[in-house]
C-alpha cells in the first residue's frame, strides 16, 4: 500500500539535518508494518519519537523490529543485554524510532546510510517531506559501495540472474531465480547505475538490518511496494557512511552513535564535529564519553545542564 503524503511547499535546505514533526502511517501488508515518514521544516533536529514495547509471550525482537519497521542490530543496539530471540515476556524494550538525519551536501532524492543501516527518501512530489526505512546491506567483503547513483529502472517481478561469484560459493544455484517466493530480490527492485547494485525487496526478512547481502540494499516486503510506488527512474541515491550524527533541536544539543562499518567513531571525531559548529564549550564531556561507548544508535542529550 502505498501512502500519499499531504502537499506542502517547502524547499530542501542544503544539509539533511531538520526537525521533522512525525507522522507514523501503519501499512497493512502480508506483516503488519509502521512505514515512517513525516514532514520537516529547516533546522537542525531528531526525526521521530522513540517508543517503548512490552514484550508478550513467545514474541522475539526480530519480530518487535518488523512490527515497528526498525532493523536487528537496531533494536539490539538499543537494547542491550536482551536476548533477541527468547527474550523474557513483560520485558519492557526500547523501539529506536528517532533518528538524527545525514548530512549530506547536494540535495539527492535517496539518503542511504550504511552504519545505521537505513534508507532516506525524500519525494519530489512533496517537498519537505521524508519517508525513512530500515535495511539490510553488504555483508563483510561484499560492502554496499559508497557513492552517487540514479535509478535507471523499476522492475515488478524481477528474476534473479545469479552471479558467477555467487554461484561459485556453492549451494547448487541455477543462472536464473524466476520470480516467486524463493527469490531473494523480493517482489520489486530499483536498479541503480553502478555495478549491479539493486535497491529490492527479500524473501528473508530477517535479513533487515543486517549485513546480509552481496552488496545490494533489501528493504522488508511491505517497504519496498511503498518506496518503488513513489521513486522514479533518473533519482539520486547517495550511499553514506556515517556513523555519527549531530543535531540541535530545540536548542537541544543531541548525538546519535552507531557501530562503525570499518573503524569505530571517536570522541575526537564528535568533538570536531561540536568545535565546527562553535559548541564546544556547551557539551558535557561525561554524557558524550558515555555515548560513545554505548553506541546504541539512539539520539541522545549530550549539552551542559542548563
Amino acid at each position: 500500500m502505498a501512502i500519499s503524503p499531504p502537499s506542502r511547499a517547502l524547499s530542501k535546505s542544503q544539509y539533511f539535518a531538520p526537525i521533522i514533526i512525525f507522522i507514523t502511517a501503519l501499512v497493512t501488508a502480508a506483516f503488519s508494518s509502521y512505514a515512517h515518514a513525516g514532514r520537516f521544516t529547516d533546522g537542525g533536529g531528531i526525526i521521530g519519537a522513540i517508543k517503548l514495547h512490552r514484550i508478550g509471550p513467545g514474541e522475539s525482537l526480530v519480530e518487535v523490529a518488523r512490527r515497528y519497521d526498525v532493523g536487528y542490530h537496531s533494536i539490539l543496539d538499543a537494547n542491550p543485554g536482551v536476548e533477541p530471540f527468547v527474550p523474557k515476556p513483560g520485558t519492557v524494550v526500547t523501539i529506536p524510532t528517532a533518528w538524527i538525519l545525514p548530512r549530506v551536501l547536494s540535495a539527492p532524492d535517496i539518503v542511504v546510510n550504511l552504519p545505521e543501516y537505513r534508507l532516506y527518501f525524500f519525494p519530489r512530489g512533496n517537498p519537505g517531506f521524508v519517508f525513512t526505512f530500515p535495511l539490510g546491506i553488504g555483508d563483510e567483503g561484499a560492502e554496499t559501495p559508497l557513492g552517487t547513483y540514479t535509478v535507471t529502472e523499476k522492475i515488478t517481478s524481477p528474476s534473479w540472474h545469479v552471479p558467477d561469484s555467487i554461484r561459485r560459493e556453492g549451494g547448487g544455484l541455477p543462472l536464473i531465480v524466476l520470480p516467486g517466493p524463493n527469490n531473494p530480490l523480493g517482489t520489486h527492485a530499483l536498479r541503480l547505475s553502478r555495478g549491479n547494485i539493486l535497491i529490492h525487496g527479500t524473501n528473508r526478512p530477517w535479513g533487515i538490518g543486517r549485513r546480509s547481502s552481496h552488496g545490494c540494499l533489501r528493504l522488508y516486503p511491505e517497504d519496498i511496494v511503498t518506496l518503488f510506488e513513489q521513486v522514479e527512474t533518473g533519482m539520486s541515491v547517495v550511499v553514506v557512511n556515517q556513523p555519527l550524527k549531530i543535531g540541535f533541536p530545540d536548542g537541544r544539543i543531541m548525538i546519535e552513535v552507531h557501530r562503525g562499518q570499518d573503524d569505530e567513531p571517536t570522541v575526537g571525531q564528535a568533538l570536531k564535529r561540536f568545535y565546527d559548529h562553535g559548541l564546544l564549550g556547551k557539551i558535557d564531556f561525561s554524557k558524550l564519553v558515555r555515548a560513545m561507548l554505548e553506541k546504541t544508535g539512539v539520539p541522545v542529550e549530550v549539552g551542559l545542564d542548563q
